[in-house]
């Protein structure tokens, strides 16, 4: 079994990294395989709305940034942790970019474990918590929970690393993600996945 942690901030060694590597420490204490993948240190170009995904399933026509390297690797993952700072309230730009493009031109999402990890200074963790854990739910992904929302708080990783409460949060979820691929690995032996039904498009003007 194996997790990818997308560090979605630009500072490589941060915030957000600091928890990312709590959760991904507690995953490997439980025999889970991990890769933190940082994201966002090059331009990333936001999706156009081409559509050409549609052609080639599980690829984006645009091979200059790091969204189909992202893509392939979620491939042969098990589990996924989003990892991003907190700017003006919600998840950073260049990784939203890489979102949109990832989970819109993506097949390989459905019912694998995932959640997200928020890193502020003081405010707006929930609200970015929101508006990431959107991309999973859209995709059909299994929602790990901790034991609060997945956020810690501090100025620099020296911060974030007393930040007990938030430390512990992020083992909590890292134990939570490696139990639940644990269940669906033995789960998967006798029941299957559910088979979803054709997609129903509404739109409400006519």
């Amino acid at each position: 079994m194996n997790v990818l942690l997308l560090n979605g901030s630009p500072h490589a060694d941060g915030c957000t990294a600091a928890a990312l590597r709590e959760v991904a420490s507690t995953l490997e204490c439980e025999g889970v395989e991990t890769e933190i993948l940082h994201v966002v240190g090059q331009p990333i170009r936001g999706c156009t709305a081409c559509r050409r995904c549609k052609e080639v399933p599980g690829r984006c026509v645009f091979d200059d940034d790091l969204v189909n390297r992202v893509l392939e690797k979620m491939e042969h993952a098990d589990g996924l942790v989003i990892g991003s700072p907190v700017y003006y309230a919600s998840a950073n730009g260049a990784l939203i970019s890489l979102l949109d493009r990832v989970f819109y031109a993506g097949n390989c999402f459905r019912c694998k474990p995932a959640c997200v990890v928020c890193s502020a200074r003081r405010g707006g963790a929930t609200a970015t918590y929101d508006q990431l854990n959107k991309y999973l739910g859209i995709s059909g992904m299994l929602q790990v929970p901790s034991c609060y929302w997945n956020m810690v708080h501090g100025m620099n990783k020296e911060e974030v690393v007393r930040d007990g409460e938030g430390m512990r949060n992020m083992r909590e979820l890292g134990r939570n993600m490696a139990w639940l691929l644990r269940v669906l690995e033995a789960a998967g032996k006798t029941i299957p996945l559910p088979e979803p039904e054709p997609p129903v498009r509404t739109n409400f003007i006519r």
